[in-house]
């Protein structure tokens, strides 16, 4: 009984402290990431299947290959180093826990990023808000005006705080309920599923069959925590009907089964409208519109989107903590 009260101790703790840290340095630069490793593999095995596998259908199962076993291996290695540092030091394992865990969290570098773009913005520096933004989305900003960049900015919020903020969260929460399993290796293989998606998930040349794979499982994998999203901005901003509402018109305008939720959810809950004409590669892409555009989308905008992102992270953690904490309290009662 002891055992199963100390483990429910450590779980607590990993998952105050690795939101701690999250929140408090983000991911230092100095330091390698463990997404940075997902995506030197990633990048490596891509050019090799791409150039000695090119058929679509080679290209599909290679696909498929890439993504199972990155996914598999990256939860696997988490799960082996938690357990070999169990077998050394119980606070080898709780330290190693809450670092791994904590750099599967991006709640603070997503504040981080969109902070460096309105700070270039708050000064009227529009080349440098440019530069800024152009290492943080995937259009081309080199002639975006600062509506647009605001825009852009907050749609990189209010997509991010699902794959990068709450989904990461879920199945680091999701871990420490399945006996044997913990929060990391949940976590790592959701970070994989997620670098993946982003690295070779699209619908173009050349990953059209090699990330076919990759897309649609990050999809899956992202829906109930995407859903679970929509439903908490609803909550924390009192804005049930509109979210609702919004989100049944709009949401499915958009070609991601995701992306499109989150955005609306965001658009409804601030009283904006997300969505309109992007650059890609010099290609103009025409994004559906999501929300009313009630009102302007301002610094103050982004800023509270920002905020938004970290309440639903704070709100969701609060949940995992309290299921444990319940637990524990009933492992007292029974152990009395």
């Amino acid at each position: 009984m002891s055992e199963i009260i100390d483990h429910e101790y450590r779980k607590i703790i990993v998952l105050l402290l690795a939101a701690i840290i999250d929140y408090l340095i983000a991911d230092p630069p100095y330091l390698l990431h463990p997404v940075q490793m997902i995506g030197w593999v990633i990048a490596n095995l891509q050019k090799i299947a791409l150039k000695f596998l090119q058929k679509p259908w080679q290209q599909r199962l290679a696909g498929i290959a890439l993504g199972l076993s990155l996914i598999i291996s990256s939860s696997f290695i988490g799960w082996l180093i938690v357990f070999t540092a169990s077998r050394i030091s119980p606070f080898l394992t709780i330290i190693l826990e809450i670092i791994i865990l904590a750099s599967c969290f991006a709640c603070r570098s997503l504040r981080l990023a969109a902070e460096d773009v309105l700070h270039s913005l708050a000064k009227r520096d529009l080349v440098l808000a440019r530069q800024k933004l152009s290492q943080y989305v995937g259009r081309d900003t080199a002639q975006l005006s600062s509506s647009e960049i605001l825009r852009a900015v907050l749609e990189t919020v209010a997509e991010n705080t699902t794959d990068g903020v709450t989904a990461p969260l879920f199945y680091g929460i999701l871990g420490t309920l399945i006996p044997g399993i913990g929060a990391v290796p949940l976590a790592l293989g959701y970070k994989a599923a997620s670098t993946l998606d982003s690295m070779i998930g699209y619908r173009k040349e050349p990953f059209t069959y090699l990330g076919w794979f990759s897309a649609q499982l990050e999809d899956y994998l992202t829906w109930f925590p995407c859903r679970l999203t929509v439903l908490t901005v609803a909550i924390l901003t009192n804005r049930y009907q509109e979210v609702w509402c919004l989100c049944q018109r709009d949401a499915n305008k958009d070609p991601s089964p995701n992306s499109g939720w989150s955005e609306t959810a965001f658009a409804a809950a601030l009283g904006i409208q997300l969505g309109g004409t992007n650059l890609y590669d010099g290609i103009t892409i025409n994004k559906p519109f999501l929300g009313e555009p009630i009102e302007r989308i301002t610094i103050d905008k982004v800023n509270q989107a920002i905020n938004l992102a970290r309440n639903c992270f704070l709100l969701w953690l609060g949940i995992g903590l309290v299921i444990h904490l319940l637990f524990l309290l009933y492992q007292w009662s029974i152990s009395l």
